[in-house]
């Protein structure tokens, strides 16, 4: 009745922009962030995009994200380390300063999609075990925030993810990861992804059912669906409650 295989008994959600919806508050916080760096390095170059930020960005640890999207302007920084201050031209620097503008945004609020906490509600019921996995090194304060925690029976977070030194998306490790948390193989468990890279470590990593969520608005809306179905995704959807009307 949640409109997912029935060998299926978990499911691995990705964070922002599939539970809530602080996507566009990343968005806000990188688009920020570079189009200040950029105005400081090079005045007459084309500002940071939405499709730099499903290219670069989107699905990926803050850290690739800095050195992919540079890089694709033709920029490389040293690395620099963790402490950096947010005024630093290194990698570290400018994905402090990024993630020092997201907490701000954050401690605005935090709104989950009215779709998604109607499936997170289902799929309790259904007994499936529900574990979250997101690149963000925020994703305990952005579920509190949301009110999501008691939801969430294992965690993968970006912190997870540098402490055992996990590859990030689109690498499966993450995602694997969080199954062995939850004590079921890759082949039992459907993935829950907006982000391209995400989609393609659902389906890199062996898993059972791979759902992309499809929150591009206006012309961006057929190239995402299209290139989500292309990363591997079995199904793409606008918002998670399609599914509970699929398997009803």
């Amino acid at each position: 009745m949640i409109g997912l295989p029935d060998a299926v008994t978990a499911c691995l959600f990705d964070l922002d922009g599939v539970l809530t919806s602080t996507a566009t508050v990343h968005m806000r916080a990188w688009k920020q962030t570079f189009d200040e760096f950029l105005n400081e390095h090079d005045p007459g170059a084309a500002p940071f995009g939405e499709r730099d930020y499903v290219t670069y960005v989107d699905g990926r640890s803050r850290l690739d994200g800095v050195r992919a999207f540079l890089a694709s302007r033709g920029i490389e920084l040293p690395e620099g380390a963790e402490n950096d201050d947010v005024d630093a031209e290194t990698v570290h620097g400018v994905g402090n300063r990024k993630n020092r503008l997201l907490l701000r945004l954050i401690a605005d609020g935090v709104t989950p999609y009215p779709g998604s906490v109607r499936y997170l509600d289902a799929a309790r019921r259904h007994g499936l075990a529900i574990g979250v996995v997101t690149s963000s090194a925020n994703g305990a304060t952005v579920l509190s925030a949301a009110g999501l925690s008691d939801y969430v029976r294992a965690r993968v977070d970006g912190i997870v993810i540098r402490d055992r030194g996990l590859r990030g998306k689109p690498a499966p490790d993450s995602f694997l990861a969080c199954a062995a948390e939850l004590g079921v193989r890759p082949s039992s468990a459907a993935v829950f992804e907006d982000a391209q890279a995400g989609v393609r470590a659902g389906r890199d990593g062996g898993f059972g059912y791979v759902v992309g969520v499809n929150r591009a608005e206006g012309d961006a809306h057929a190239d995402q669906e299209k290139a989500l179905r292309e990363q591997g995704a079995d199904i793409v959807v606008d918002d998670l409650a399609e599914l509970l009307e699929e398997g009803a």
